[in-house]
């Protein structure tokens, strides 16, 4: 190989270097001894670095360059890909040892956003996507990360009946929030939103109300977001502080207008009202008993916003659905919201009235 060949050498596959050093000697009237004597090496080093043994060190680069010309960087370049190729199939072995780990983890569905790419048959393969997923090198890790005792997911009825799907609905929010750019977090910026947030539960069009809803609340420091349900986590919304501001995230479990505003402003509430460590990953089971009363702020909050106090005392004469929607129309909100608390206080039967609400869907997948 002469000078100029190793210069335009740029090696895109693992090969150790000594492969390279033998083809070079079978080119050259050369032996392996003359070349060891050349290079003020031992013949046992030489024939180790041919066969992939012994690594080849930047010094014994720098002594074949001035016997075989071939510049040091050559060299050491073939020695790092080889070497890395060697560690991550040493890598690919600990994967495999950690296969079980998937059956914790809604695999199929993190397929179908793109999250998974690895064949089925390919475990280690999906074990290596799932952990860059969920920025851990190992499931050890994973566990202590979302499993730890004292993690605040966990006190979630949903986190306890399915951890790995809840776990990996949060991380699809996280990474969502990534691509949203907020300010610093305001509280008063944020309560004083409040009233235009809420005079778009009157918008019929989505593509409308989410870009207006992320937007402002963007501009106190609130990073919303919207990520599919993710089957076994059962979580209509979330609100947690990561990176030192706080995500909403939301699910669009139930479809319908009322359900979505309720969380949305619920889990506005638990922004406002309580603490930047605390997490809550509400899915309308029963929670530890150590949240039941800051669940219960949150649902007071959302429920005064919508439909405030002074208004309450007319909902149990709203019998019929005009009624129902000169009630929201004169309150300023969706007629489903109405609906929605009319039957939440049984006032009405669920049966009644649900025309009035608005469904929403993703239109497609959401992206990783």
């Amino acid at each position: 190989m002469s000078e100029t060949t190793a210069r335009q050498f740029t090696p895109d596959y693992a090969t150790p270097p000594g492969e390279t050093l033998a083809e070079w000697l079978e080119e050259q009237p050369m032996t392996q001894a003359e070349l060891a004597t050349r290079a003020g090496l031992s013949a046992r080093v030489v024939n180790q670095i041919i066969h992939g043994v012994a690594p080849l060190s930047q010094d014994t680069a720098l002594k074949l360059e001035r016997v075989t010309g071939v510049p040091a960087r050559i060299w050491n370049a073939l020695e790092a890909y080889y070497r890395e190729h060697l560690t991550r199939l040493e890598a690919r072995s600990e994967l495999a040892a950690q296969v079980d780990w998937l059956a914790d983890l809604p695999v199929r569905q993190l397929r179908k956003l793109g999250v998974v790419t690895a064949s089925a048959k390919d475990k280690a393969g999906q074990v290596a996507e799932l952990f860059a997923f969920f920025g851990v090198a190992s499931a050890e890790a994973w566990r202590e990360l979302w499993l730890a005792p004292d993690a605040a997911f966990r006190k979630s009825e949903a986190f306890a009946a399915s951890p790995g799907a809840v776990a990996a609905w949060l991380r699809l929010g996280e990474l969502r929030a990534e691509s949203i750019d907020t300010e610093r977090f305001d509280d008063t910026a944020l309560r004083r939103a409040l009233s235009a947030l809420r005079e778009l539960t009157r918008q019929d069009d989505p593509g409308v109300f989410v870009a207006q809803m992320t937007e402002k609340c963007a501009a106190a420091g609130v990073a919303v977001v919207f990520v599919p349900e993710i089957t076994g986590a059962r979580c209509s919304g979330a609100s947690r502080w990561v990176g030192g501001r706080p995500i909403v995230q939301l699910s669009l479990r139930h479809g319908t207008d009322d359900h979505l505003w309720f969380t949305f402003f619920h889990e506005l509430g638990h922004v406002l009202l309580h603490g930047r460590k605390a997490v809550f990953v509400d899915d309308g089971s029963p929670v530890d008993p150590e949240l039941a009363s800051k669940e219960a702020q949150a649902n007071r909050f959302a429920g005064q916003l919508l439909i405030p106090p002074e208004y309450e005392a007319d909902l149990p004469r709203l019998k019929s659905l005009a009624a129902m929607r000169a009630f929201a129309e004169r309150i300023g909100v969706a007629p489903g919201i109405v609906v929605g608390r009319l039957q939440k206080d049984g006032i009405i039967d669920y049966r009644i009235g649900n025309g009035l609400k608005r469904r929403f869907q993703f239109a497609e997948p959401a992206a990783r």
